[in-house]
């Protein structure tokens, strides 16, 4: 008889931490995140080059508690640093292995995710996977168009949160993800709002790039002409002005803060400012919505609002106020990204899903011209 009680152990590496968890099928019998200070990884040249440190914690913080690393059915890691891709589980083989180790397309700690679970997956001699890297790319072709020939849109979205948050909303209304039409937005310190078309993410604004919704941490969208304009100032730096779209713009530029419970602060004690720019925040939320409402071609089930950022009632309740007329507004607050990785390894392990194989060929090439 084919075994269906499987014991998974799910890596997400982050920049400052190793998250890790030990699920007994969808059930989480043990979490963790094992903390990495400035001091520690100051040795270590690039990311790839953390892989080993990385790996004796993991396994000291499985013995610690209890845990034989022998009993582990199989691995599975968060991924990145692959071409696009379609999303799905993938079986980690030597091709995705190459390009995660190397941070082929990018450097993220996130990419060690699928490199750790392989090495632990040939020692135990146990299977590995990746599970929605933030490399799936779904984009119909119309939503990679801009005006410029030289510049495509890329899809940078939260993909493992995304999908799983999709999937689970589909489970509660005992309907298959497949035939669902919905808009997830993950509101974090990157959002990503994408529409989800009978499983497949079709259009979203660009979490890395400098797109969609000003974030606590991100500039999002900004004309063209006036950020060209910034860029041969003289007043940044090249890097300087890349940080705006991940690090140091959105809250951060305008009120110094990342955190919303800071702002709420400020508004309460009758800063007009804070308020303002709280409410463009929402309003551009809105915007990206009903954007992708529009994608849908205005067939929406759900509209689902995800990411630690929902865990607001206020922040979600003013979303509502400006799309809850489009479609039902559902809040499932706060991410899953342990169980996202844990659940895609056993639809494959459960044979509900064909394990996906990386190629190493992009799902889009740029158009060739007539």
């Amino acid at each position: 008889m084919e075994k269906n009680n499987y014991r998974i152990l799910a890596i997400n590496p982050g920049s400052t931490s190793t998250k890790i968890g030990v699920f007994d099928n969808e059930k989480c019998i043990f979490k963790t995140s094992i903390v990495h200070s400035s001091e520690d990884l100051k040795g270590f040249k690039d990311i790839p080059s953390q892989k080993g440190y990385r790996f004796n914690l993991i396994l000291d913080s499985l013995k610690e508690n209890g845990f034989d690393i022998k009993d582990i059915d199989a691995f599975v890691g968060r991924g990145g640093g692959l071409v696009s891709c379609e999303g799905g589980t993938y079986l980690i083989n030597d091709k995705l292995y190459e390009h995660a180790s190397t941070c082929f397309t990018i450097k993220h700690p996130a990419t060690l995710g699928a490199t750790l679970a392989c090495e632990l997956g040939k020692k135990y001699n146990k299977p590995s996977y990746c599970v929605n890297p933030p490399d799936v790319d779904e984009f119909k072709l119309e939503a990679r168009i801009t005006g410029l020939p030289e510049i495509y849109r890329e899809s940078r979205i939260h993909a493992l949160n995304q999908k799983e948050i999709a999937l689970r909303y589909a489970k509660e209304k005992k309907k298959n993800y497949k035939d669902l039409n919905l808009i997830v937005c993950h509101l974090g310190g990157g959002i990503s709002i994408a529409a989800h078309n009978h499983g497949k993410m079709i259009d979203s604004n660009d979490n890395v790039n400098g797109d969609g919704p000003m974030a606590p941490t991100r500039c999002g969208y900004v004309p063209a002409k006036q950020l060209i304009d910034l860029c041969f100032s003289g007043k940044y730096t090249q890097k300087e002005l890349s940080a705006f779209t991940t690090k140091t713009g959105g809250f951060v530029a305008w009120l110094g803060t990342d955190d919303l419970r800071e702002i709420r602060k400020m508004i309460d004690s009758g800063n007009k400012k804070a308020k303002i720019i709280y409410n463009a925040f929402v309003y551009e939320i809105a915007k990206q919505i009903g954007a992708m409402y529009a994608a849908l071609k205005c067939n929406c089930s759900a509209i689902i609002l995800t990411g630690g950022l929902s865990n607001d009632k206020k922040f979600t309740a003013d979303i509502k106020k400006y799309v809850g007329k489009l479609a039902p507004v559902v809040v499932m607050a706060g991410e899953f990204e342990l169980e996202a990785l844990t659940d895609g390894a056993l639809r494959v392990l459960n044979k509900l899903e064909k394990p996906k194989i990386y190629t190493g060929i992009p799902v889009f090439e740029k158009l060739e011209d007539k």
